[in-house]
Protein backbone atom coordinates (compact mmCIF):
# COMPACT_ATOMS: atom_id res chain seq x y z
CA UNK A 1 0.00 0.00 0.00
CA UNK A 2 1.68 3.66 -0.54
CA UNK A 3 0.13 5.95 1.61
CA UNK A 4 0.84 10.14 1.81
CA UNK A 5 1.15 11.29 5.61
CA UNK A 6 0.60 14.58 6.84
CA UNK A 7 1.44 15.90 10.70
CA UNK A 8 3.75 18.46 12.31
CA UNK A 9 4.55 17.49 16.23
CA UNK A 10 6.04 14.71 17.91
CA UNK A 11 2.62 13.06 18.19
CA UNK A 12 2.63 12.53 14.41
CA UNK A 13 6.48 11.61 14.04
CA UNK A 14 5.15 8.61 16.40
CA UNK A 15 2.36 7.97 13.61
CA UNK A 16 5.04 8.53 10.89
CA UNK A 17 7.49 5.97 12.15
CA UNK A 18 4.94 3.30 13.05
CA UNK A 19 4.06 3.60 9.35
CA UNK A 20 7.96 3.34 8.14
CA UNK A 21 8.83 0.24 10.73
CA UNK A 22 5.66 -1.76 9.68
CA UNK A 23 6.87 -1.63 5.69
CA UNK A 24 4.47 1.30 3.78
CA UNK A 25 6.18 2.78 0.91
CA UNK A 26 4.99 6.75 2.10
CA UNK A 27 6.06 8.52 -1.37
CA UNK A 28 5.59 11.84 -0.14
CA UNK A 29 5.12 13.88 3.60
CA UNK A 30 3.48 16.98 4.02
CA UNK A 31 4.26 19.02 7.35
CA UNK A 32 4.07 22.91 8.10
CA UNK A 33 7.05 25.00 6.91
CA UNK A 34 10.15 25.30 9.07
CA UNK A 35 9.01 27.78 12.27
CA UNK A 36 11.69 30.31 13.84
CA UNK A 37 12.40 29.32 17.49
CA UNK A 38 14.83 30.14 20.41
CA UNK A 39 16.81 34.02 20.98
CA UNK A 40 18.31 33.89 17.78
CA UNK A 41 14.81 32.73 16.01
CA UNK A 42 16.71 30.03 13.89
CA UNK A 43 14.32 28.20 11.32
CA UNK A 44 13.65 24.32 13.26
CA UNK A 45 12.08 22.12 11.35
CA UNK A 46 9.34 19.66 12.39
CA UNK A 47 9.33 16.45 14.13
CA UNK A 48 7.54 15.11 10.85
CA UNK A 49 10.34 16.73 8.78
CA UNK A 50 13.44 15.30 10.22
CA UNK A 51 11.52 11.77 10.54
CA UNK A 52 10.94 11.79 6.92
CA UNK A 53 14.53 12.73 5.76
CA UNK A 54 15.70 10.12 7.53
CA UNK A 55 13.90 7.06 5.10
CA UNK A 56 14.13 9.13 2.15
CA UNK A 57 10.52 10.48 1.50
CA UNK A 58 9.81 13.77 -0.51
CA UNK A 59 8.86 16.73 2.17
CA UNK A 60 6.06 19.44 1.12
CA UNK A 61 5.76 22.39 3.35
CA UNK A 62 2.67 24.79 2.19
CA UNK A 63 2.50 27.56 4.34
CA UNK A 64 -2.11 26.65 3.42
CA UNK A 65 -2.58 23.48 1.82
CA UNK A 66 -6.14 24.87 0.87
CA UNK A 67 -5.65 26.19 -2.72
CA UNK A 68 -2.28 25.48 -3.25
CA UNK A 69 -2.68 24.04 -6.81
CA UNK A 70 1.19 22.64 -6.59
CA UNK A 71 1.15 20.35 -3.56
CA UNK A 72 -2.70 19.19 -4.87
CA UNK A 73 -1.06 18.24 -8.28
CA UNK A 74 1.94 16.77 -6.26
CA UNK A 75 -0.63 14.41 -3.99
CA UNK A 76 -2.76 13.39 -7.12
CA UNK A 77 0.23 11.99 -9.24
CA UNK A 78 1.34 10.11 -5.91
CA UNK A 79 -1.82 7.68 -6.72
CA UNK A 80 -1.85 7.11 -3.18
CA UNK A 81 -4.02 4.42 -1.97
CA UNK A 82 -4.47 6.64 1.46
CA UNK A 83 -3.76 9.59 3.21
CA UNK A 84 -2.97 9.76 7.22
CA UNK A 85 -3.34 12.69 8.80
CA UNK A 86 -1.97 13.39 12.59
CA UNK A 87 -2.12 17.06 14.06
CA UNK A 88 -1.11 18.19 10.90
CA UNK A 89 -2.74 21.88 11.58
CA UNK A 90 -4.66 22.79 8.65
CA UNK A 91 -8.10 21.43 7.34
CA UNK A 92 -7.69 19.61 4.55
CA UNK A 93 -10.33 20.65 1.42
CA UNK A 94 -12.49 18.16 -0.17
CA UNK A 95 -10.22 17.88 -3.25
CA UNK A 96 -7.69 16.59 -1.53
CA UNK A 97 -9.79 14.36 0.69
CA UNK A 98 -11.79 12.66 -2.46
CA UNK A 99 -7.92 11.47 -3.68
CA UNK A 100 -7.39 8.70 -2.45
CA UNK A 101 -9.35 5.28 -2.89
CA UNK A 102 -9.39 4.53 1.18
CA UNK A 103 -10.09 8.53 1.36
CA UNK A 104 -8.08 9.93 4.45
CA UNK A 105 -7.94 9.14 8.18
CA UNK A 106 -6.92 11.11 10.68
CA UNK A 107 -5.42 9.64 14.15
CA UNK A 108 -7.03 11.74 16.94
CA UNK A 109 -5.77 11.87 20.91
CA UNK A 110 -9.40 12.21 22.16
CA UNK A 111 -12.42 9.85 22.39
CA UNK A 112 -14.51 11.40 19.80
CA UNK A 113 -16.74 13.04 19.77
CA UNK A 114 -15.78 14.89 22.74
CA UNK A 115 -12.56 16.87 22.29
CA UNK A 116 -12.52 17.83 19.26
CA UNK A 117 -9.75 20.72 18.11
CA UNK A 118 -6.37 21.50 19.33
CA UNK A 119 -5.62 20.59 22.72
CA UNK A 120 -7.56 17.65 23.70
CA UNK A 121 -4.85 15.91 25.71
CA UNK A 122 -4.14 18.82 27.79
CA UNK A 123 -7.98 19.20 28.15
CA UNK A 124 -9.06 15.31 29.50
CA UNK A 125 -6.58 16.18 32.45
CA UNK A 126 -8.01 20.01 32.67
CA UNK A 127 -11.46 18.43 33.38
CA UNK A 128 -10.07 15.73 35.75
CA UNK A 129 -11.38 12.95 33.24
CA UNK A 130 -10.13 9.43 34.28
CA UNK A 131 -10.47 7.74 30.87
CA UNK A 132 -8.49 8.74 27.41
CA UNK A 133 -7.80 7.57 24.32
CA UNK A 134 -7.49 7.36 20.29
CA UNK A 135 -9.79 8.14 17.62
CA UNK A 136 -9.15 6.90 14.29
CA UNK A 137 -11.95 8.40 11.95
CA UNK A 138 -12.06 8.52 8.48
CA UNK A 139 -11.99 11.99 7.64
CA UNK A 140 -14.67 14.64 6.44
CA UNK A 141 -14.62 18.27 5.73
CA UNK A 142 -15.07 19.70 9.01
CA UNK A 143 -13.00 20.02 12.55
CA UNK A 144 -12.64 16.05 13.47
CA UNK A 145 -16.33 15.59 12.80
CA UNK A 146 -15.35 12.20 10.29
CA UNK A 147 -17.04 8.65 10.71
CA UNK A 148 -14.90 6.67 14.09
CA UNK A 149 -13.45 3.69 12.44
CA UNK A 150 -11.41 2.22 15.81
CA UNK A 151 -10.80 3.45 19.46
CA UNK A 152 -8.40 2.73 22.15
CA UNK A 153 -8.99 3.70 26.07
CA UNK A 154 -6.48 4.98 28.26
CA UNK A 155 -6.87 5.31 31.61
CA UNK A 156 -5.79 8.95 33.37
CA UNK A 157 -4.56 8.46 36.74
CA UNK A 158 -4.15 11.61 39.07
CA UNK A 159 0.36 11.15 38.46
CA UNK A 160 -0.89 11.86 34.90
CA UNK A 161 0.49 15.48 33.50
CA UNK A 162 -0.04 16.80 29.79
CA UNK A 163 3.55 15.70 29.07
CA UNK A 164 3.25 11.59 30.14
CA UNK A 165 0.07 11.47 28.38
CA UNK A 166 1.04 12.98 25.63
CA UNK A 167 3.87 10.48 25.60
CA UNK A 168 1.14 7.74 26.03
CA UNK A 169 -1.43 8.47 23.24
CA UNK A 170 1.21 9.01 21.01
CA UNK A 171 2.51 5.00 21.46
CA UNK A 172 -1.26 3.56 21.72
CA UNK A 173 -2.40 6.03 18.75
CA UNK A 174 0.60 4.37 16.47
CA UNK A 175 0.01 1.11 17.13
CA UNK A 176 -3.76 1.37 17.15
CA UNK A 177 -2.99 3.05 13.20
CA UNK A 178 -0.91 0.08 12.31
CA UNK A 179 -3.61 -2.23 13.32
CA UNK A 180 -6.26 -0.14 11.51
CA UNK A 181 -5.23 0.29 7.85
CA UNK A 182 -5.24 -3.38 7.51
CA UNK A 183 -9.12 -3.67 8.19
CA UNK A 184 -9.64 -0.95 6.11
CA UNK A 185 -7.77 -2.22 3.15
CA UNK A 186 -10.18 -5.27 3.73
CA UNK A 187 -13.30 -4.23 4.14
CA UNK A 188 -13.33 -5.25 7.83
CA UNK A 189 -14.14 -2.01 9.86
CA UNK A 190 -17.78 -0.43 9.71
CA UNK A 191 -17.72 3.19 10.19
CA UNK A 192 -19.35 4.80 12.80
CA UNK A 193 -20.57 8.28 12.86
CA UNK A 194 -20.43 10.74 15.37
CA UNK A 195 -23.13 12.24 17.88
CA UNK A 196 -22.75 16.19 17.25
CA UNK A 197 -25.04 16.81 20.53
CA UNK A 198 -21.93 14.98 22.38
CA UNK A 199 -19.25 17.26 20.67
CA UNK A 200 -16.93 19.71 22.31
CA UNK A 201 -14.13 21.93 20.53
CA UNK A 202 -10.62 22.44 22.60
CA UNK A 203 -8.90 26.01 21.66
CA UNK A 204 -5.15 25.47 21.51
CA UNK A 205 -3.53 26.61 24.74
CA UNK A 206 -1.97 30.39 24.97
CA UNK A 207 0.61 31.05 27.70
CA UNK A 208 -1.95 33.17 29.44
CA UNK A 209 -4.26 29.56 29.95
CA UNK A 210 -1.40 28.75 32.65
CA UNK A 211 -3.02 31.21 35.25
CA UNK A 212 -3.84 29.89 38.64
CA UNK A 213 -7.32 31.39 39.84
CA UNK A 214 -7.58 30.66 43.58
CA UNK A 215 -10.97 31.66 43.56
CA UNK A 216 -11.57 28.07 42.02
CA UNK A 217 -11.55 24.97 43.66
CA UNK A 218 -8.16 23.26 44.90
CA UNK A 219 -8.92 20.06 42.52
CA UNK A 220 -9.42 22.60 39.37
CA UNK A 221 -6.15 24.07 40.34
CA UNK A 222 -4.32 20.68 40.71
CA UNK A 223 -5.65 19.45 37.36
CA UNK A 224 -4.75 22.50 35.57
CA UNK A 225 -1.48 22.21 37.30
CA UNK A 226 -0.89 18.63 35.83
CA UNK A 227 -2.59 19.19 32.34
CA UNK A 228 -0.44 22.58 31.45
CA UNK A 229 2.77 20.99 32.17
CA UNK A 230 5.27 20.98 30.11
CA UNK A 231 3.86 23.85 28.59
CA UNK A 232 2.91 26.44 29.00
CA UNK A 233 2.70 25.96 32.38
CA UNK A 234 1.08 26.56 35.47
CA UNK A 235 2.23 29.93 37.12
CA UNK A 236 1.12 32.82 39.91
CA UNK A 237 2.64 35.89 40.40
CA UNK A 238 3.93 36.81 44.43
CA UNK A 239 4.86 40.68 44.70
CA UNK A 240 7.11 41.39 41.44
CA UNK A 241 7.93 37.97 41.01
CA UNK A 242 6.54 34.96 38.92
CA UNK A 243 6.53 31.35 40.14
CA UNK A 244 5.74 28.51 37.83
CA UNK A 245 4.24 25.63 39.84
CA UNK A 246 4.65 22.29 38.50
CA UNK A 247 3.26 19.48 41.55
CA UNK A 248 0.64 19.67 43.75
CA UNK A 249 -1.81 17.86 45.98
CA UNK A 250 -5.43 18.68 47.29
CA UNK A 251 -5.36 18.58 50.62
CA UNK A 252 -8.00 16.15 52.92
CA UNK A 253 -9.34 16.98 56.09
CA UNK A 254 -7.16 16.58 58.64
CA UNK A 255 -3.84 16.91 56.10
CA UNK A 256 -3.21 20.26 58.00
CA UNK A 257 -4.43 21.94 61.58
CA UNK A 258 -3.54 25.22 60.55
CA UNK A 259 -7.21 27.06 60.93
CA UNK A 260 -8.36 28.87 57.55
CA UNK A 261 -10.90 31.09 59.52
CA UNK A 262 -9.86 34.95 58.19
CA UNK A 263 -7.70 33.51 55.59
CA UNK A 264 -8.94 34.47 51.65
CA UNK A 265 -8.47 32.51 48.52
CA UNK A 266 -5.05 32.59 47.22
CA UNK A 267 -3.26 33.25 50.78
CA UNK A 268 -1.10 31.15 52.14
CA UNK A 269 -2.45 28.94 55.26
CA UNK A 270 0.79 27.21 56.15
CA UNK A 271 4.62 26.31 55.13
CA UNK A 272 6.35 23.69 56.31
CA UNK A 273 8.78 20.99 54.92
CA UNK A 274 6.19 19.16 53.23
CA UNK A 275 5.35 21.94 51.25
CA UNK A 276 3.26 25.55 51.09
CA UNK A 277 -1.00 25.54 51.45
CA UNK A 278 -2.68 27.98 49.55
CA UNK A 279 -6.31 28.21 50.55
CA UNK A 280 -8.54 28.05 47.42
CA UNK A 281 -12.22 29.04 46.01
CA UNK A 282 -13.39 25.55 48.08
CA UNK A 283 -10.64 23.48 50.08
CA UNK A 284 -6.61 23.91 49.73
CA UNK A 285 -3.61 23.25 47.71
CA UNK A 286 -0.55 21.92 48.50
CA UNK A 287 2.26 23.34 46.56
CA UNK A 288 5.07 20.83 46.26
CA UNK A 289 7.29 22.01 43.44
CA UNK A 290 7.81 25.07 42.07
CA UNK A 291 10.36 27.20 39.84
CA UNK A 292 11.31 30.97 40.46
CA UNK A 293 12.06 33.16 37.79
CA UNK A 294 15.53 32.39 36.42
CA UNK A 295 16.14 29.23 38.71
CA UNK A 296 15.41 25.40 38.17
CA UNK A 297 12.59 23.71 39.39
CA UNK A 298 12.71 22.81 42.94
CA UNK A 299 10.93 21.21 46.01
CA UNK A 300 8.93 24.04 47.95
CA UNK A 301 10.90 22.97 51.15
CA UNK A 302 14.21 24.07 49.30
CA UNK A 303 12.47 27.52 48.09
CA UNK A 304 11.27 28.17 51.75
CA UNK A 305 14.90 27.53 52.42
CA UNK A 306 15.70 31.04 50.85
CA UNK A 307 12.32 32.41 51.12
CA UNK A 308 10.85 33.16 53.99
CA UNK A 309 6.26 33.27 53.61
CA UNK A 310 3.81 33.59 56.23
CA UNK A 311 0.62 32.45 57.26
CA UNK A 312 -1.76 35.56 55.07
CA UNK A 313 0.88 36.25 52.03
CA UNK A 314 -0.79 36.34 49.13
CA UNK A 315 -0.11 34.42 45.61
CA UNK A 316 -1.99 36.10 42.54
CA UNK A 317 -2.91 34.25 39.65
Amino acid sequence: MKIVFMGTPDFARGCLQALYDAGYEIPVVVTQPDRPKGRKKELVPSPVKVCALEHGSAVLQPEKIRGDLAVIETLRQTQADLFVVAAFGQILPKEILELPRLGCINVHASLLPKYRGAAPIQQAILDGESVSGVTIMQMAEGLDTGDILTTCEYPISDEETGGSLFEALMQAGAELLVKTIPLLENGKVTPQKQDDAKASYVKMLKKEDGKLDFSKDARSLFNRIRGLDPWPGAFVRQGEKTLKIWKSRVLEPGDTTEDPSGILPGQVLGVSKEGIDVVCGQGILRILELQPEGKKRMASRDYLLGHSLSKGERFDG
